[in-house]
């Protein structure tokens, strides 16, 4: 395929499976005039011809603004024509499997788009009006959230990553490589050289030391640094260390950044060109994961046609005292619980991390006191009662690091799976041209 066809397929992917923030370019917003032709017959859907202008008046568009050349035009209309064909038979098969979004969620994306040409919501819904191109503007909008939904749901149960893939992956220099931590470090260094008396150097280092104690007592370290330079009592300088794995830092802190927790700071470090000052801004990535975990227990209440909000509400106050005053508190869950989940377990969540519990119901467990009975508290499942049976701090690393190889792999074999999937669909298709 030559230089001009691999263009046209990145376009193609501009303009209709993806990137949404095309639609923005103002190149692809004119204005365009409608022909009602029908010229494929695709299963029991039709395509018109004004979809394909509409697409092709956004890809040249799009090439234009970006300068890219583009095919001659018969191979231009017909690569165009058979990406729509393809983006048709996912949207049947979407409509089969009741993919869907609201109207709320469209927004969300537009809002963004806005964002991205410094306009308000407003502004931009006004200016997709005049160009008369909201409606198919929200329409392409759907379109794009439906496909990446369905091709998403679809690839991924497609593929499959054994046991034995992980193992090599987490043990490969490419796993390695993705799983590692990046550190954000900040840094200063009080200057020293060999041509310093040893009085000198004590007299750094101990200089050194009290800025390290007053970012212990919680200084900022902006705030320390700029007051050390500003001093003029010896030279003070930092060095830039945003987002480094620890391989990538100087010998001097690279086996020190990974022991670091969140704000620690280590120090002073002597070297041979002064006395070395370090914290850990932030950290992402790696496959360090202990997490905190509460054992709860729990019985909700639902209003429903038979019972309203204060009836529910007054029917677990009664259930919290009846435990107060001595009854079993899983007898009580499995006679009167909702939660589906739990009723069989007595209302027991067992060990459940941090975040993955209900806002409402994290912001009442993280101050109740251990086998204590919780006021009633609202969410959106309905009325509940809670009781902290534990607390815990879990090492998932392990659990953690074969999640991570999992995605990494998925992610590698997507694009191709995707491709097969579309060509398995694109064969077993009808489809007629109409000339």
């Amino acid at each position: 395929m030559n230089s001009n066809l691999s263009t046209l397929q990145r376009l193609i992917t501009c303009a209709g499976l993806g990137m949404l923030l095309c639609l923005s370019t103002p190149a692809a917003l004119g204005q365009r005039q409608l022909l009602d032709q029908v010229i494929a017959i695709i299963d029991k859907d039709v395509l018109l011809l004004s979809e394909l202008e509409d697409r092709l008046t956004d890809i040249r568009g799009q090439a234009a603004a970006n300068n890219e050349p583009l095919p001659a035009e018969d191979v231009l209309r017909a690569e165009v024509l058979e990406a729509l064909i393809v983006e048709n038979l996912q949207m049947q098969f979407a409509e089969r499997v009741s993919i869907r979004f609201d109207d709320d969620t469209i927004n969300r994306v537009l809002e963004n788009m806005a964002r991205n040409n410094d306009m308000t919501f407003d502004q931009y819904i006004a200016m997709l009006e005049e160009r008369d191109v909201y409606i198919r503007t929200r329409e392409q909008v759907r379109k794009q959230l439906t496909l990446q939904e369905l091709q998403r749901g679809i690839v991924n149960r497609r593929i499959t990553i054994s046991d034995q893939e992980i193992e090599n992956f987490l043990n490969s220099e490419m796993g390695r490589e993705v799983m590692a931590a990046e550190f954000f470090v900040n840094h200063m260094v009080v200057v020293s050289d060999e041509l310093d008396a040893a009085e000198i150097k004590e007299a750094k280092r101990k200089f050194a030391a009290d800025l390290v104690a007053r970012l212990q007592d919680g200084e900022e370290f902006a705030t320390v640094f700029t007051a050390a330079q500003q001093a003029r009592i010896y030279l003070v300088q930092t060095t830039n260390f945003d987002w480094l794995k620890a391989e990538q830092f100087p010998t001097l802190f690279s086996d020190i950044v990974g022991t670091l927790s969140l704000n620690e700071v280590e120090g002073p470090i002597p070297a041979g060109n002064g006395f070395h000052i370090i914290q850990l801004a932030d950290k992402r990535g790696g496959t360090e994961q202990i997490v905190s975990q509460t054992h709860i227990r729990h019985i909700m209440l639902t209003p429903n046609e038979i019972r309203d909000e204060d009836q529910t509400l007054s029917a677990i106050q009664d259930l919290r005292q009846r435990i107060i005053d001595g009854e079993e508190f899983a007898d009580l869950a499995r006679q009167n619980s909702d939660d589906a989940t739990s009723v069989v377990a007595g209302g027991d969540l067992d060990w459940v991390s941090t975040g993955g519990m209900p806002a409402e119901m994290e912001q009442v467990v993280a101050t109740l006191a251990l086998e204590t009975i919780s006021e009633p508290f609202r969410t959106d499942g309905g009325w509940h009662i809670a009781e902290v049976l534990g607390r815990r701090d879990e090492d998932l690393s392990g659990e953690y690091a074969r999640r991570q190889a999992d995605n990494a792999l998925r992610n590698r074999k997507f694009d191709l799976e995707l491709q097969n999937w579309l060509i398995e669909i694109r064969a077993e298709a009808f489809v007629e041209l109409v000339e």
